[in-house]
């Protein structure tokens, strides 16, 4: 199965040879109805990305997404649904008000990219959805999951860390000893914390999986795959670095366990993990290459 490539160009004269006179002021009336409905979920999203080292990446989502939209335009045959744009506009708002009762933050942002999905439907058909589907993944993707999937899913990773970090330290001579999610070393200890878990650097590389493989592969299988693939190397690379922490603080200094070294190493493991996994995109990509013909002719 093929899949369109995401940039094409945009013929400005075609989109603007479609535009209906008069259709500026439902547009207006469209726009101030959103931001009444959506703009306290939208600030409240905004502020969690700029305070919120779990949701960060959506500082760097949120302006790639609003590009691609620019960038992918408007499609030359538009036709729009209007029935079913409706629906998913009605259902957002009865999703938003819900949500808003029962203050639940990820479904009332999440009613938000409905709505938005909704107006496309409604004023430029499924086609403009299908069209725009990297924007709206990267928009899905900035909004940080509800809490209790944090702590559900923080728990596994911190273990698992825990248990990969330990026996790399065994490999070196180390002698550890692991309850839970600490570390016993020789007069130190290591507390894998909930921040130590990899899942933000997961959440962050699992977008630049999806946008690396939309810029750069072609196949759906092949960008499932790239996505799927950085789920293993956060966490592998994540085990390192609870390695390196301990042993750091084990062969040289027991304060390269906080502060800036310890910051600085998560810094280095995303580094890491981005450019394996532009490894694995290049590979993928040059089989794609190798396999071209055959596909082309199925």
């Amino acid at each position: 199965m093929t899949v369109t490539p995401i940039l094409q160009p945009v013929d400005a004269r075609s989109t603007q040879s479609q535009t209906t006179p008069g259709i500026e002021a439902p547009w207006v009336a469209a726009m101030l109805a959103f931001v009444a409905l959506f703009a306290h979920p939208i600030s409240l999203l905004a502020r969690d990305w700029w305070t919120n080292p779990e949701a960060g990446h959506g500082l760097l989502l949120f302006p790639v997404a609003c590009w691609f939209v620019w960038r992918i335009g408007l499609s030359p045959t538009r036709r729009p649904h209007r029935g079913l744009g409706l629906g998913i506009l009605i259902a957002s708002v009865l999703l938003r008000y819900l949500s808003g009762l029962a203050a639940e933050l990820f479904t009332m942002r999440l009613s938000a990219l409905g709505a938005l999905v909704g107006l496309t439907t409604f004023a430029f058909g499924l086609g403009q959805v299908r069209r725009w589907w990297l924007p709206f993944l990267l928009l899905l993707l900035s909004i940080p999951l509800p809490e209790i999937v944090i702590q559900t899913l923080s728990a596994p990773l911190q273990l698992r860390a825990s248990r990969l970090g330990a026996y790399l330290l065994t490999t070196r001579h180390v002698q550890v000893r692991l309850d839970g999610n600490v570390i016993q070393l020789r007069g130190q200890q290591l507390f894998v914390t909930e921040a130590c878990s990899g899942l933000r650097s997961l959440t962050a590389l699992l977008s630049l999986g999806v946008l690396t493989s939309a810029l750069w592969l072609r196949l759906t299988i092949s960008r499932a795959f790239v996505v799927l693939a950085t789920i293993p190397v956060a966490i592998f690379l994540n085990g390192v670095r609870v390695f390196l922490t301990g042993f750091l603080v084990y062969f040289v200094d027991p304060k390269m366990g906080r502060g800036f070294m310890h910051l600085s190493e998560g810094w280095l493991m995303f580094l890491v993990a981005f450019l394996v996994l532009g490894l694995v995109t290049w590979v993928v990509s040059r089989i794609e290459n190798y396999r071209a013909p055959e596909v082309d002719s199925a």
